[in-house]
């Protein structure tokens, strides 16, 4: 697969991070492809890189060289603006610490991505209800955060990544605050959503079995990538 094919590029990647008066490198020359619709697992060490890898692949952070093509857009070449835009409107998150807005009601926080892409139509917001649905919540649609439990935090913050369709999905441990059958349930979702939506999904872990669920599982270890299988 050259660059031109893949939907993830990642060329000759380098990020640092200042430690005292140190640099520590947690990427010294990471070139990786993914192919558009595949479902990547990322296995690794705590501090391998994990997050700052999802980091970079969602604009949030750049590299401190090289280059990040994700589609036919150079997150590299982008202005923070223009960053924010494509992250916004093609990308969702599901972050460890859930990032809701504890202002906001569960349903509120889940229309919130609609909201600001300008999609909240009739249609998309039942959608959006059957997803709350699946994931068990639809009776606490009118709870704020801090009256749901982490685990159904972590349910609600899933289904508000999936809800404006984005063509990348980027999870960091989206089962890791989970018992294990609804950790099945989400894992079930994200495959349906990777099956018929030909969404590319991005998933740090640390289970091996949540792993093998995936198309692919890559290992980040010592700045370098490799297959798992």
């Amino acid at each position: 697969m050259t660059s031109a094919d893949a939907f993830i590029a990642i060329r000759n990647v380098a990020k640092h991070y200042a430690e005292g008066d140190l640099q520590r490198a947690i990427f010294a020359d990471l070139t990786l492809d993914i192919p558009r619709g595949q479902f990547v697992a990322l296995l690794g060490p705590s501090g391998s890189g994990k997050s700052t890898l999802l980091n970079l692949l969602g604009g949030i952070d750049l590299p401190d060289a090289g280059q990040i093509r994700i589609d036919d857009r150079l997150l590299t070449d982008l202005s923070e603006t223009e960053r924010t835009r494509f992250r916004r409107r093609h990308i969702g998150f599901v972050f460890q610490f859930f990032n809701l807005i504890p202002t906001l009601t569960a349903w509120e926080n889940l229309l919130l991505p609609l909201e600001l892409n300008g999609l909240a139509s009739p249609d998309r917001r039942d959608r959006a209800m059957e997803l709350l649905d699946k994931v068990g919540l639809g009776n606490r649609r009118h709870s704020f955060p801090e009256r749901l439990s982490g685990g159904e935090q972590q349910r609600l913050a899933i289904v508000r990544a999936l809800v404006h369709d984005p063509l990348l999905l980027l999870a960091d441990e989206p089962t890791g605050n989970l018992d294990a059958a609804t950790g099945e349930r989400i894992l079930d979702l994200l495959l349906t959503l990777h099956q018929h939506a030909a969404t590319t999904i991005v998933m740090v872990t640390h289970s091996r079995e949540v792993a093998a669920r995936a198309d692919r599982i890559l290992v980040l270890d010592g700045g370098h990538i490799r297959e798992a299988r």
